[in-house]
């Protein structure tokens, strides 16, 4: 069970429980704010639940892999920018193959690539990994050793397991979806190639009558 290993010299119960309240936290504050955008109540997951995990992983990878350099702001920046560039741009590939669509679209920012990823995101991922070690991982880090660990634990395994399950459906419905779709637009086509086959047959009828008719009328 993942609650027992020692993940990156770190034990495992503290990196579920991070990437946990970061997914969720990602969640929230990006709803809030394309709520605000888009003058609605906006839900960002991708499942009909609070969490996104894109930003637990996206956090931990950051967190893990340019640990060595927290010490060098300036050098934090730079790779965490190309980082969590990279991230996003492989995240887009990858939902692009799996749902068939991004779920961000940057065609409108300067300096974009084929609107998956564009300077701007790639500043602000800059800044944000500098946010990250010098004050959010210690907030996330602080707040999960608040919670008893038998408690953290049953927890996080409701939210795991209810994820799998919301997650499971919504995909399994967005299929259903696709197929539905991909068959209307078949049985479309098919009738308007039965319709101008139909149309083309009317023409030819019309024009062998009024062949018929001037050859009669020539013998008499």
């Amino acid at each position: 069970m993942w609650w027992n290993r020692i993940i990156f010299g770190i034990d495992g119960y503290e990196v579920v429980m991070w990437f946990l309240t970061y997914s969720m936290m990602g969640w929230l504050v990006e709803s809030i704010y394309m709520s605000f955008c888009n003058h609605k109540i906006t839900n960002r997951g991708f499942a009909k639940g609070p969490f996104c995990p894109i930003y637990g992983f996206g956090a931990l990878t950051v967190f893990f892999i340019l640990r060595p350099y927290s010490d060098n702001s300036i050098l934090l920046f730079f790779l965490g920018s190309f980082l969590a560039t990279t991230l996003e741009f492989l995240t887009a590939l990858v939902m692009k193959r799996i749902f068939g669509e991004i779920w961000w679209d940057y065609h409108e920012k300067p300096f974009n690539y084929r609107g998956i990823i564009c300077l701007e995101s790639s500043i602000a991922w800059g800044f944000y990994t500098l946010f990250l070690f010098m004050f959010l991982q210690n907030i996330v880090a602080a707040f999960v050793a608040m919670i008893p660990v038998r408690a953290g634990r049953a927890i996080g395994n409701l939210i795991l397991i209810g994820y799998i399950m919301d997650f499971s459906a919504t995909i399994y419905h967005q299929k259903k979806e696709n197929l539905q779709e991909s068959m209307d637009e078949e049985q479309i086509q098919q009738f308007e190639q039965a319709k101008d086959k139909m149309k083309d047959n009317f023409f030819d009828i019309i024009v062998v009558d009024k062949t018929i008719d001037c050859g009669l009328y020539c013998v008499l």
